[in-house]
């Protein structure tokens, strides 16, 4: 039986970086700002954990985990997580929600890491010393561009969290025996159509009809590969898409809805609001204050 555990989303951690839609931090800092997380809870975002002192032990759903110097811990969103934690633990904490990291690198996704896309995989890496020495600068950047006030602020604190998922990834397929998942190739199969038809096909029967196979079975691949239905995914797509416009073009809130096959404005209006907490001309009124250049 799965437990009700408290489930946060990035707003609960104080952040005020890009439409709190990031968050990083020192681990003693996080720590001592939000001591409730050594409880049980869940997260509506990813986040990544490496620890540089102290030791202790992190549950993960039905794992328990060692933490000691080199741990870094990648977890998805909808993951149950606890910690015990010797009084001198310290190292790096970042959260980040799928949309953001997508809205600025397009069509690159962040579920397409090898970390991200099997619930078997395991969400532990240890660094050793000389490796700890190679990744811990890139969080060393990320606290100290969180504390500047210079351009192009969002822009490379996003280059940095790639960076390290991509330096996390090549040591993840070196040690792990990461084999290619048989839902891999319909999960890409599934985004190809989305990327053609979102704007004029929102029904999911439309997309497991094109790929031959049922909606049940569709809805099977979505839920194991990335946690989430065919619905979910495709207002993902659709929500995506509608910050991009209103973040890079000019269009008025009631072009681009129209542009993304909503003819009812109010309805529109309605759904991004529902997904992102924000009315699209409030989402683009907040934006003006953050840097993307």
């Amino acid at each position: 039986m799965i437990k009700n555990y408290p489930i946060y989303d990035i707003k609960s951690f104080n952040c005020n970086l890009h439409l709190n839609e990031l968050y990083i931090n020192t681990f003693k800092s996080h720590l001592l700002e939000h001591s409730f997380i050594e409880n049980s809870h869940r997260h509506n975002f990813y986040l990544l954990v490496f620890f540089t002192q102290g030791t202790g032990i992190h549950k993960i759903d039905l794992d328990t985990y060692e933490i000691i110097r080199g741990s870094l811990f990648i977890l998805k969103p909808g993951q149950a997580h606890s910690w015990k934690l010797s009084k001198d633990i310290d190292g790096y904490i970042v959260f980040f929600n799928s949309e953001i990291y997508e809205l600025y690198f397009g069509t690159k996704k962040i579920e397409e890491y090898p970390f991200y896309q099997s619930s078997k995989n395991i969400p532990h890496i240890h660094f050793k010393e000389k490796e700890i020495d190679q990744i811990e600068p890139y969080f060393k950047l990320l606290i100290q561009e969180c504390r500047t006030e210079k351009s192009g602020k969002s822009s490379k604190l996003l280059n940095l969290i790639d960076i390290i998922h991509i330096e996390v990834a090549r040591k993840h397929l070196m040690e792990n025996d990461y084999t290619f998942q048989p839902y891999s190739s319909k999960m890409k199969i599934f985004n190809n159509l989305l990327e053609i038809n979102f704007a004029n096909e929102k029904a999911p029967s439309f997309y497991a009809a094109k790929m031959n196979i049922s909606l049940k079975h569709l809805n099977r691949i979505c839920k194991d590969l990335v946690n989430k239905t065919v619905t979910e995914i495709i207002t993902q797509k659709v929500i995506l898409e509608s910050k991009r416009r209103l973040t890079f073009s000019d269009r008025t809130v009631s072009e681009i809805s129209e542009e993304l096959g909503y003819l009812n404005y109010s309805y529109f209006t309605r759904l991004f609001k529902k997904s992102t907490g924000f009315t699209p001309s409030k989402f683009r009124v907040d934006l003006k204050k953050e840097d993307w250049s």
